[in-house]
């Protein structure tokens, strides 16, 4: 198997200390023989558009190719902390509200279709990135998690699914690893009804769910166990019928991820090459052009591997998953 596309990559845009240019994106990826590929800077609330503005002004000044696409890492936030926010009441909130909320709140992304029209998303990737505010204990945070996950497995505005089951910060040791809890020491802790839940949520709403090689395959904090029962995770969920997509999670100042490695591993797996992608965007010239009023004219768009993936004036992942539930085909084609 070879990996030709990436679709989780950040540029010195990113507000966690991401380096990469985008003119050295462009050129390392040619390089290593990735061929279709997009941009994801991270939004966690409002607070972090103005990135979002300058990840689009470098991505437009680098004439990207119909292949290279502009798309966005959205987190999983409380409704709760995005009020917060508005009313200015707190200082540079760079990753949101971590604390004050309340267990089981409601849950929304920080970004909304106007948005998306606005910047000329192509795709959105939206992950879990920490515990909304519940007991750091092993299964208050697998609840929360999963249903973080299946939140964003359902939300009309989300597109792919980034790193299910990726961690950081609590419960890292002395030499920096994760050995044990939340699912280190053994990945079977997370009941096997909640990944059957959540590839039911990811084919009825016809949600990709993201390989992330750079967080989760190829992270040496990870105990080695642990990859390979993620790996078998993966596998099962694309038995089930779920489409899975590539994601480098590069923040590095060069675009060096191991995709040689990550296909060995996929392989022996049993993961098939049969992999999300985007189509090339029909209209280069029309993609970057902006109108007087700052919001540029919707995109065309596309379908690759079942799933819209270009802008109109309505949200396209809305449109066509309510078309799928309303035809009773929720499997995404191949």
């Amino acid at each position: 198997m070879k990996l030709l596309s990436d679709w989780h990559i950040h540029s010195r845009n990113s507000c966690d200390g991401a380096c990469l240019m985008v003119s050295d994106l462009v050129r390392e990826a040619k390089q290593k023989g990735v061929s279709n590929f997009g941009l994801t800077d991270h939004l966690h609330t409002p607070h972090n558009l103005p990135d979002i503005a300058r990840s689009r002004a470098e991505f437009l000044s680098n004439d990207p190719s119909p292949h290279f696409h502009f798309g966005i890492e959205v987190s999983c936030v409380s409704q709760w902390e995005i009020r917060e926010i508005a009313g200015g009441q707190h200082k540079n909130p760079v990753y949101g509200l971590r604390s004050g909320g309340k267990a089981g709140c409601a849950l929304t992304i920080g970004i909304m279709a106007d948005d998306i029209r606005k910047y000329q998303i192509e795709y959105v990737v939206g992950g879990a990135h920490w515990p909304m505010y519940v007991p750091m204990e092993r299964e208050a945070v697998i609840r929360d998690y999963h249903r973080q996950n299946m939140f964003l497995a359902a939300h009309p505005l989300v597109d792919i699914v980034a790193h299910p089951w990726w961690w950081m910060g609590h419960w890292i040791d002395n030499n920096g690893k994760y050995t044990a809890e939340p699912w280190f020491d053994d990945f079977s802790v997370i009941p096997r009804s909640m990944h059957n839940e959540f590839a039911s949520a990811a084919i009825e709403f016809n949600t990709v769910v993201e390989v992330n090689i750079g967080a989760n395959l190829l992270n040496r904090q990870y105990p080695e166990g642990f990859v390979a029962q993620y790996l078998e995770y993966l596998a099962e969920l694309q038995s089930q019928g779920v489409r899975l997509s590539i994601g480098s999670d590069c923040h590095a100042a060069h675009y060096d991820t191991d995709f040689e490695k990550t296909s060995r591993m996929l392989e022996s797996t049993g993961i098939t090459d049969d992999l999300w992608c985007l189509e090339p965007r029909a209209d280069k010239k029309k993609s970057s052009t902006v109108a007087a009023d700052g919001v540029p004219p919707p995109l065309n768009r596309s379908v690759c591997a079942g799933h819209v993936v270009l802008l109109g004036g309505e949200r396209p992942s809305l449109r066509y998953k309510r078309s799928r539930r309303a035809s009773g085909r929720a499997r995404a084609s191949p």
